[in-house]
Parts: structure tokens; sequence; C-alpha cells
């Protein structure tokens, strides 16, 4: 860690009732913080709300928790964007750590001083930029991760591929963790670059417009997607668009949609006929969006994005009912 532990007045690790039977005390052991306080939620993007996060501002203040308490945040995305959302506005901010269990924490969501929660029954609605103090990557962690969350992972190393590296379209089950280090690589230095997403940062969003509605969509119909599932459908639209919008070859969408048997094993992705205005509905709220027009990240061709991309509404449900078609 840069900062010792032992420097601070106390330590309080977040984590969840699925991580914490396998790897809670062994965090401890590690950390050479046998007095740690346990802040023990339930799993699950369902839990990413402000009632969860006053649960932790409440523990923090019944265990005393002052401006020189650590949160060690000891698991997934949702994890990592509670936790820091948590630690940067208690007492106006206090120091937290991330330590990735999921395979796209590792690469993707511990890294980049993004936190918050959803809202209104949308994604990521309140939040604010919060740099952890580090970030702790220990592959042991991916021993008993399951397979889907490993596939959820693999979605979001595509997508470092799709906008940065071709060398990650190569990624699978049979190889993804000999590319955790070049995809978290690929995310540190973008974030170096722009921190605060006004310029090149933006292309990490590649997938994550249609995305993000899908899983908003799904989490209010009570049949949540994995983060990277929704993603893997949001890039296939994205794609589908690139094709139409700037020529792409079309020999890319169809790699890539080889892969969706792969990537939503375990996905119960159902949308009906009111789905998809449903769907374009939680665009309209989407973060990027600008003058009521979402934002989108296509491609010229692999490793050429194109940020800020406005999309004609029928042609962003044209690439939905397009993919809904391939799942019947």
């Amino acid at each position: 860690m840069k900062t010792p532990i032992n420097n601070y007045s106390s330590v309080f690790i977040l984590t969840d009732e699925n991580i914490a039977p396998f790897w809670l005390p062994e965090v401890c052991e590690w950390l050479h913080c046998p007095d740690a306080i346990e802040i023990i939620i339930k799993p699950g993007e369902q839990q990413k709300n402000l009632q969860t996060i006053q649960e932790i501002w409440n523990k923090l203040l019944k265990d005393n928790a002052d401006r020189h308490s650590l949160l060690v945040n000891l698991g997934g995305g949702v994890i990592s964007d509670m936790g820091g959302f948590a630690a940067s506005c208690f007492k106006r901010g206090i120091d937290f750590i991330n330590i990735p269990t999921t395979l796209l924490s590792m690469v993707d969501a511990s890294i980049g001083g993004k936190t918050g929660i959803d809202f209104g029954g949308y994604k990521n609605q309140i939040g604010v930029f919060a740099e952890a103090k580090d970030v702790l990557v220990n592959p042991v962690f991916l021993s008993t991760l399951p397979k889907r969350e490993t596939l959820s992972g693999l979605a979001e190393m595509l997508k470092y591929g799709f906008v940065a590296d071709s060398d990650l379209l190569q990624v699978g089950l049979d190889n993804y963790q000999s590319y955790i280090s070049r995809a978290a690589e690929i995310k540190k230095t973008i974030v170096a670059e722009d921190p605060f997403e006004q310029g090149r940062r933006k292309i990490l969003n590649f997938g994550h417009t249609i995305g993000h509605a899908v899983e908003s969509y799904c989490l209010t119909k009570g049949n949540p997607l994995l983060h990277g599932e929704a993603v893997a459908i949001g890039m296939w639209c994205a794609l589908w668009l690139s094709v139409h919008e700037f020529g792409l070859d079309t020999s890319v969408l169809q790699d890539f949609e080889s892969k969706l048997p792969m990537l939503l094993d375990e996905a119960q992705f159902v949308v009906d006929e009111q789905g998809v205005p449903e769907i374009m509905e939680k665009l309209v709220h989407d973060k990027k969006t600008q003058n009521g027009k979402p934002q989108f990240v296509l491609l010229e061709t692999v490793g050429e994005p194109v940020v800020d991309v406005e999309v004609e509404p029928d042609m962003i449900c044209e690439s939905l009912l397009q993919f809904r078609n391939l799942l019947f």
C-alpha cells in the first residue's frame, strides 16, 4: 500500500455476504489488521442505492470512524462503486482502497475513480469522482469466481480490444488471466490522461450507452443482468450502428456476434414488444445524454473509436430490434 495501514486511526472493511465467508479473514490477515471493523451487506446491483449507503454511514458513525479512518472495499464493481462513494462523502472524505475480487473489477470498475449509486431506476445517477488511495489486485480471488462473473469481466476486456488494443479481442475463458495486466494498464493510462472524462476517457464508454439502459431495464423487471452482460449487448448494438453509420466492416460485427453465446451463456435477457420503448426511455437519463440526445461511442474500424456521436432514435430502436431478433 502507498500509505501504511497502521497510519490510520481505524480500518473498516466493506464486503458482501457472498465474499465474506471466502475471503474476509484472509484479507484481514494480509493487511495485518485483525481489528478491522466489518461492514457486510447483501450482494447485487439491486443493493446499489441510497438506503445501503445510509447503512454504511450509520456503521461508520456507530463505530466512531473519523477523518483518519480507512475504508477497504473488498468485492466487485458494486462494492467499489458504493464504498468509494460512501467514503468520499463521509466527513467530507476519508481514504479508501479497493481490493477487487471479480475480473470485471480488476480490469475496470476498481480503477479510475468513478463512484456512485443507482437512483430512480437509473444506472449510476448519483456519484462523484474520487480516486482510491490504492488498488490491490490479486488473481487468487478468481479461484472462487463463478463462471458467469468471469464472462462478465471478459466483456469489458473485449471492450478494450475494440477501442484500444486489438490483441484483447483474442481473450477467452482459456487465456484471460494473461491479459489482465494489459487491460488494467489501458484503463490506467487513459484515466491518467483524462481523469474527469472530458476527452479521451470517453472511448471507455463503448457499449455502455445502450448497455446501461438495458441494465437498468432488466433491474426494474426483477431479472437483473451482470454489468458485463449488459455491456456485451450494448457493444453488439454499437457495432451494428457502426456498420450503418461509419461503414465498419461487417466481419467485425459477425466475429463479435459469434462470441455472444459464450458471453451471455447464463444471462436471461427477455424483452417483449414494450421493452424496446422502455429501454429507449432509459437512454434519456444516461449520464452521457446531452440535450435529450444520447451520445454514442462508435467505431470507424477496430482501434479507431469516435466519441460523442448522435444517432437518430429510429436507428437506435432498430439496433435493439435487430439484437432482439438474434434471440428469437
